[in-house]
């Protein structure tokens, strides 16, 4: 049922990331077409102060002399203009004086005449891309000259505040996703050092009151042979549960590393379950592959769990009578690399992302927390790696530990 509950969680999870995703994008689209939209309004308003203005410069042009009131333009219109103007003839020249023909243009009258054309060439370049010149005319036939206009600064701002919008979102994204992954792997941690501590604390009183029943008893059984050898038999499993509990009591703390040789470690760990494979029915062959001494900064009995966890994995792969399990050790420059390879029946390539998932297993008994808690310990406590190197369907799978010297 917990296991049942956790994959449901895991599954709200990345269910609930999909739908802040898409929101995020929702916004960042509704912010684009809201910009582009007021944009697109201000350049109409800007194209008709345009029009307004050709079409007073057209009245001046077309009525007779003296009747035209130019101080309209100047105070009314001309006023108003916040966006850059270039006025030229109809082979699209500047017209001079550049003074009276330029409009909110920052033009450098120290240069020579040539570079100042030069530069309103430039610009009107620029301008044409983005509007299309204004003809003004005489008596609707005659063209007299063209006008030439650019984006006013609001526009520009206006164009440039989508980016700086969606910059916002994504910083605001990023960090939520950082704190949300935070979060989550605190609350892991969290998990993980309670039921661990909380596991220690259970075993701990049981565990001493039976290693104190047991040392009654082989007072009282001396004179029987076997019953000496039933209670040896029952104090080293006393020991080895004693052993487990100190194993869960060190998770959540700094564990004390040290230089240990990985192929006595290892031996140690294949000689406890060379004793009892037997015992469940199956012929499982346990080989260590080593060129000589291998040593590693390990904590010898967190590692040893590592180990444990990846040959009872191995263990449960092999379905069939027989099989074998792997242990290479191979020296890599600064690493050392342990494969632990086994027989079994493979992972199905769907579910090779989710193997160290906690709560992940395609057993029919298990909590599937054996390889999540392998990886932590050699990824937290050790800054090692642990990854699944190969595993194919029938043949056999391979994990690979990386540690540092």
């Amino acid at each position: 049922m917990i296991k049942s509950d956790a994959t449901g969680i895991i599954s709200y999870i990345a269910k609930a990331k999909i739908v802040l995703l898409a929101l995020a994008f929702v916004i960042v689209g509704g912010t684009l077409w809201f910009t582009h939209n007021l944009v697109q309004a201000l350049q109409q308003k800007d194209r008709q102060i345009a029009d307004t203005y050709v079409k007073s410069l057209q009245y001046l042009a077309n009525a007779a002399a003296g009747v035209g009131d130019f101080s309209f333009i100047q105070g009314e219109i001309i006023t108003i203009i916040d966006f850059p103007m270039i006025a030229t003839d109809v082979s699209n020249e500047p017209l001079r004086p550049y003074r009276l023909n330029t409009k909110n243009i920052e033009l450098d009258t120290l240069l020579p005449l040539r570079d100042q054309d030069a530069y309103l060439k430039n610009l009107l370049v620029q301008m044409d891309k983005i509007h299309t010149p204004i003809k003004v005319t005489y008596q609707d036939t005659i063209v007299l000259n063209y006008l030439h206009y650019g984006e006013s600064p609001l526009i520009v701002r206006l164009r440039l505040l989508p980016y700086v919008e969606i910059s916002l979102v994504a910083l605001f994204i990023l960090i939520g996703y950082l704190s949300f992954s935070y979060a989550k792997r605190s609350e892991q941690s969290s998990i993980w050092v309670g039921m661990a501590r909380e596991t220690a604390h259970q075993l701990g009183t049981p565990i001493s009151s039976m290693l104190g029943w047991v040392e009654l008893l082989k007072e009282q059984s001396l004179e029987s042979t076997n019953a000496v050898e039933t209670l040896r038999d029952m104090e080293n499993d006393l020991h080895r549960l004693q052993k487990i509990a100190a194993r869960f009591s060190k998770i959540g703390s700094k564990p004390d590393l040290h230089d240990e040789d990985l192929v006595d470690v290892i031996a140690k760990v294949t000689e406890y379950f060379k004793r009892r494979i037997p015992q469940t029915g199956k012929k499982i062959q346990l080989q260590i592959d080593h060129n000589g001494r291998a040593t590693a900064r390990i904590n010898r009995e967190l590692f040893e769990w590592v180990i444990e966890n990846l040959t009872k994995n191995g263990l449960d792969a092999i379905e069939t009578g027989e099989g074998k399990i792997t242990y290479t050790i191979t020296d890599h420059g600064n690493y050392v690399f342990v494969d632990v390879a086994d027989t079994g029946k493979g992972i199905d390539p769907k579910n090779k992302k989710d193997v160290f998932r906690p709560g992940f297993s395609t057993k029919q008994r298990g909590w599937g927390l054996g390889l999540s808690l392998a990886r932590r310990i050699v990824e937290s406590y050790h800054r090692g790696k642990l990854l699944l190197k190969d595993s194919r369907p029938g043949i056999g799978t391979t994990f690979r530990i990386k540690l540092k010297k």
